[in-house]
């Protein structure tokens, strides 16, 4: 018997490019690397709210080389990532809060669809310039992911509950408040501490300011990755090979 699966944690956005092609990325590795790998819907404005941090967007300099950067990384990445025409509306306007509710009830009641219909919404807004606001969009994503239609409307109907807001708040909570620790009584399940509202490790001194956020939990030690282009140091954390973002064993094709 081999060593158990590291377990890796990766918070994400719809609305966040480089979530989907770190997100595309870790799907690729799940089965190459021995790692256990846990998908948690998070809500990227409560992250920029907590921090301060605003989106690179609004600063004319960085939206310019962000358009270039994302499109070169997609094509590298092998993830078909267009710009939204109206991107400011897209992004500052429209937002992603039913969506992420929407995966944050699939991740409750159906987590095995969990990365279908993430990658569906993702396809939307970010491939083919669709809409992910309005419960019709959000069904046809669901849809197309293959969820029937019935699970799919009894989903959507449940994202105004409070059950499903308190979880995507709480996960959107416990990213704000991961870092790197070296708390001896750590172990994989410290993610459901702090969404239980329990106090966080005394030694973490990183925080989150936005996303995707990877957090690798190993031996006695939490370590927080933030960006898409870290998978290279997170290989290197977890002792496995790094074979670039399409490792020769997979299937690339979205």
């Amino acid at each position: 018997m081999g060593p158990l699966p590291r377990t890796l944690e990766l918070f994400y956005d719809v609305l966040s490019p480089y979530s989907w092609l770190g997100f595309e990325v870790l799907c690729r590795y799940k089965n190459i690397w021995n790692i256990s790998l846990q998908l948690r819907p998070t809500f990227i404005a409560g992250i920029m709210k907590d921090s301060g941090n605003q989106p690179p967007a609004l600063l004319p300099r960085k939206a310019q080389y962000l358009r270039n950067d994302v499109r070169l990384l997609g094509q590298h990445v092998q993830v078909p990532v267009q710009f939204p025409k109206d991107f400011f509306s897209v992004i500052l306007e429209k937002g992603s809060l039913s969506a992420m509710r929407f995966l944050t009830a699939v991740s409750m009641e159906h987590p095995e669809m969990l990365e279908k219909v993430s990658r569906e919404l993702w396809m939307r807004v970010w491939s083919r310039d669709e809409d992910i606001t309005e419960p019709q969009s959000i069904l046809a994503a669901a849809e197309k992911a293959g969820m029937p239609s019935e699970q799919a409307r009894g989903l959507l109907e449940k994202i105004s509950t409070p059950k499903v807001k308190n979880k995507l708040k709480e996960t959107t909570e416990a990213a704000c408040k991961y870092g790197t620790s070296t708390d001896s009584a750590f172990h994989p399940s410290h993610t459901e501490h702090l969404l239980h509202h329990l106090p966080p490790c005394t030694n973490c001194s990183l925080q989150a300011f936005g996303l995707p956020i990877t957090v690798a939990h190993l031996d006695n030690q939490t370590h927080m990755l933030f960006g898409s282009d870290r998978m290279e140091l997170l290989a290197h954390l977890l002792g496995e090979k790094w074979m670039g973002p399409v490792p020769p064993a997979t299937n690339a094709r979205l």
